[in-house]
């Protein structure tokens, strides 16, 4: 298998030379320095208005090709702003760049989110479920079955072991998940929404007055179960505001529920990888994590929830 190329400065600025031409001379071109961010593609800042982003794969090279076509089938139906490209192309041969613009604001792991906040989260959850999923299919855009929250929860019990050896985690926390609970919190036949995937707080662009102004990095996006946004709000803004926020937008206990626990698995999951040297993420950030989404919220109790007449009696 060929070795993909790492992105330099200079490749960066080769690539920027030639799609920026706006009349300006050209001193060497707009200063490019690289993002922080995960495995798969490389991010640049380019200037003050634009952001490079570079597929590290022919994986990766798909979505991102596929990305500029869904955010304008998204952009219609959220209220916050979503990124617009302005090139395309490859950076090398059979992997994929966007130059888009960029969206003012910081990373929600910079600003907390107001209660007028929660609302503008609530119109992305409402838009979401509102974009045609036949649509979003057309472009590519994959369709994933729902997790296993039983198969999850066991999974989460044993690394809750890990940390509880490493004092960063009291298992007992677990007892509230029961099999039977988790079994109830199944996700529902045909409630397959439009999932951004990936709500991390990184991916979350929040203003000074708490007001989230934008969403980033749409690669991810399926055609799923929308308690996936639910659980990422939960470890980029809190398990309370992101429920108030799932609420408000009219999804009922058993979705709230469900992304709750898939959101306290995964910070448990997560936390204890790393400290097994199996994740790359910083151990601040995965506690940070961990801590927000086993916040308290009303609805802890499991009940009975029957149908979503229930769901919403226990709200």
């Amino acid at each position: 298998m060929t070795q993909a190329p790492t992105p330099t400065a200079d490749t960066v600025r080769r690539l920027v030379r030639s799609l920026l031409k706006d009349g300006t001379p050209d001193v060497g071109g707009p200063e490019v320095r690289p993002v922080a961010e995960g495995a798969g593609h490389s991010t640049w800042w380019v200037g003050t208005r634009h952001v490079l982003r570079l597929a590290g794969d022919r994986e990766a090279s798909v979505r991102r090709r596929r990305e500029p076509r869904l955010r304008d089938l998204i952009r219609a139906h959220v209220p916050v702003a979503v990124p617009t490209s302005v090139a395309q192309g490859e950076w090398a041969p059979g992997l994929a760049y966007t130059l888009d613009t960029k969206v003012p604001g910081g990373s929600a792991e910079e600003h907390d989110v107001s209660a007028v906040g929660e609302a503008d989260l609530a119109g992305l959850l409402t838009g979401l479920r509102e974009v045609p999923v036949r649509q979003a299919e057309a472009l590519g855009v994959p369709r994933v079955a729902p997790r296993s929250l039983e198969a999850l929860r066991r999974e989460a019990g044993r690394a809750a072991e890990r940390l509880r050896a490493a004092d960063e985690f009291d298992p007992a926390r677990f007892q509230q998940l029961t099999s039977p609970a988790a079994v109830q919190l199944a996700a529902q036949p045909g409630s397959a929404v439009l999932v951004h995937h990936a709500l991390t707080g990184e991916h979350l662009l929040v203003s000074a007055d708490g007001r989230v102004r934008g969403v980033l990095d749409w690669t991810d996006t399926v055609v799923g179960d929308p308690a996936e946004d639910i659980a990422g709000l939960a470890q980029a803004v809190g398990s309370p505001a992101a429920v108030r926020a799932a609420t408000l937008a009219g999804y009922g206990a058993r979705p709230c529920l469900r992304g709750l626990w898939l959101a306290r698995c995964d910070t448990v999951i997560s936390l204890a990888a790393s400290l097994d040297g199996r994740a790359t993420e910083p151990l601040p950030l995965l506690r940070t994590r961990l801590r927000r989404a086993w916040e308290a919220i009303l609805l802890e109790r499991v009940t009975e929830l029957r149908d979503e007449e229930t769901d919403d009696a226990e709200l």
